[in-house]
């Protein structure tokens, strides 16, 4: 029997992976990983700094672990170049390898912004714990980060490296944090909590057209409009871009991610999951979308197709200092927000042309007492 084949060890791959071992315990399931294999929560990435965790740390199951406890074949540090959906058989650099099923799970590459100037290269981005390290280690005998980007990520590292005693920029082209995602009311709440903390704020800066210079241990940046800024570090947090690459080569169909149905498929016995897919029309890169999808895919490989229903999932916001609990309305919605203030916090809901909530925002001490009731009042 053919292994069911997944490439990608993050939290979608193992995810697919621990389900569908439990539906089936026969099943061969051989994961491809370019890096260790090793599973830890990518979320931890961005508020480990106030925990004093370094990247070993970070571990929550190392990569010999996870093959014992759930029987899999984990190729570890193999690249896959490609894949011919037509035989059915993943290439890697090392082999050739016929599969039953295949799932894609190779998650998404950081925004890479066109900067300019002879330090641009040195520009950082954590996008796994590899990354981690890197950063963590260039901090060493650091105070100054810059983190270009003041959305969910950037937000959540600025409040984490303040709350470490870093001294922390945020540079951003909005006109407050998290601009995509919640009110600038809202957005203000979170902009006076970090500030709290010492975090500055540089908004309507475009750090696209950013000139970064080296000099010496640290680095001149340049603002479009002719601010200069030293800093000791400089972060990129501006959004990840779907990997599509390997999916276009083999002729599958993409469009911001791997296209797949609301079953996952992408194509005959192919399926996408996790940062890498847009499923039916949806890119859905948090982790209880993830992992929903995950039980859902595993049935399907299993035998059952079983079609994903996403339920409302809104994102907890990993800002202590603000603590925000976020559901945004459907991309491109128009409406309005509307504001309730609330001892301890506020509640913001998002009201459609048809007077129905269909977005909301707690902030502060309330959201405990007050997500069920926003969730069941979404519509």
């Amino acid at each position: 029997m053919h292994p069911v084949i997944i490439i990608g060890t993050g939290l979608a791959g193992y995810s697919v992976a621990r389900e569908l071992r439990k539906l089936d315990p026969a099943q061969p399931i051989t994961l491809i990983s370019a890096d260790a294999g090793d599973f830890y929560a990518k979320p931890m990435l961005s508020n480990a700094f106030a925990q004093g965790k370094n990247a070993p740390q970070l571990v929550n199951t190392p990569m010999e672990k996870m093959a014992e406890q759930h029987q899999l074949t984990i190729l570890a540090h193999t690249r896959v170049v490609s894949i011919d959906v037509a035989g059915k058989t993943v290439h890697t650099v090392n082999d050739a390898l016929p599969y039953h099923k295949l799932v894609l799970a190779i998650g998404a590459d950081p925004i890479r912004l066109p900067l300019g100037g002879n330090g641009a290269d040195e520009v950082l981005s954590v996008n796994d714990i590899a990354d981690y390290g890197v950063f963590r280690g260039r901090l060493e005998g650091k105070q100054h980060v810059t983190i270009l980007g003041g959305g969910l990520i950037g937000c959540e590292f600025a409040n984490d490296l303040a709350s470490a005693g870093y001294q922390v920029t945020v540079v951003d082209p909005g006109t407050h944090p998290l601009s995509s995602l919640i009110p600038q009311g809202a957005g203000q709440e979170v902009q006076q909590a970090l500030e709290s903390l010492g975090v500055q704020f540089h908004f309507g800066r475009s750090v696209q057209v950013a000139d970064i210079a080296a000099d010496g241990d640290g680095f001149t940046l340049t603002e479009d409009n002719g601010d200069i800024l030293d800093t000791d570090i400089v972060l990129s947090a501006v959004g990840l871009r779907p990997r599509t690459t390997l999916a276009q080569s083999a002729g599958l169909p993409t469009n911001r991610g791997i296209v797949a149905d609301a079953t996952l498929r992408v194509a005959d016995d192919v399926y996408a999951i996790g940062d890498c897919a847009e499923i039916d029309g949806q890119w859905r890169p948090y982790v209880m979308p993830i992992t929903t999808a995950a039980r859902s895919l595993a049935q399907t490989l299993h035998g059952t197709e079983t079609p994903v229903h996403f339920p409302a999932m809104p994102v907890l916001v990993k800002t202590p200092a603000c603590p925000l609990l976020v559901n945004p309305p459907p991309r491109g919605e128009t409406g309005e927000w509307q504001q309730e203030v609330a001892e301890g916090g506020s509640i913001w809901q998002f009201i459609n042309q048809a007077g129905l909530m269909t977005g909301f925002v707690l902030t502060g001490k309330i959201i405990a007492a007050n997500r069920q009731r926003m969730i069941s009042a979404l519509r």
